[in-house]
């Protein structure tokens, strides 16, 4: 007969066994719906996510530091829709940070599509709308602020240069629309190095 402490060693054991087995089932269940996710930006992604520094510029002509890393979103959940000839092929979530001022970095959340790239992202277009965060269990306002962006990759570097993209205002005191942005891989540290040492003008 098996000790109580020898229960509870297999019954933890089972249930390690039964999580990486769930992981590894999501894992390849994503890369069969989203191969183009193994190589983004001309890089190996194997853990099918990309993330990147640069800088967001809006209609106006002001910048600001920008860091967002994005992955395949629902796996299941087929939008549809066109853009520039390209069909859609996967939804995209993900995360993004905005230098607004120096020592300040604002928080968003990215949703986004994917056109035209199931087997590569190489010709790819990316639409993503950056939303202002809400924290978890608090009230979501209604109108949250967002900018949208759009753009293709040429060779490592994300060029989000589609023009007339929209916005609504996240308070009065930051406002971007018709946004273009340039982003290359890189780590949220150097957000934060660029965001707390800004260049000199």
């Amino acid at each position: 007969m098996r000790t109580r402490t020898g229960c509870l060693a297999g019954c933890l054991t089972r249930l390690v066994l039964y999580g990486i087995a769930a992981a590894a089932f999501l894992y390849i269940l994503t890369i069969a719906l989203n191969p183009w996710a193994l190589h983004i930006g001309h890089r190996s992604t194997p853990l099918l996510w990309w993330h990147g520094t640069g800088s967001v510029a809006s209609k106006e002509g002001k910048s600001y530091p920008l860091y967002i890393s994005f992955w395949p979103g629902e796996p299941l959940k087929n939008s549809g829709g066109r853009r520039e000839g390209k069909i859609w092929s996967a939804n995209l979530r993900g995360n993004a940070w905005l230098c607004t001022a120096p020592h300040q970095i604002r928080r968003l959340d990215l949703r986004g599509t994917l056109y035209g790239g199931y087997l590569s992202s190489d010709s790819s277009l990316f639409a993503f709308r950056l939303i202002d965060y809400t924290r978890p269990f608090t009230f979501r306002q209604p109108h949250r602020g967002f900018f949208d962006l759009a753009g293709n990759f040429h060779g490592d570097r994300l060029v989000l240069d589609r023009r007339d993209q929209q916005g609504i205002p996240f308070d009065e005191s930051l406002f971007i629309d018709h946004a273009i942005a340039d982003l290359q891989w890189s780590s949220y540290d150097s957000l934060v190095a660029v965001c707390n040492n800004p260049p000199h003008r």
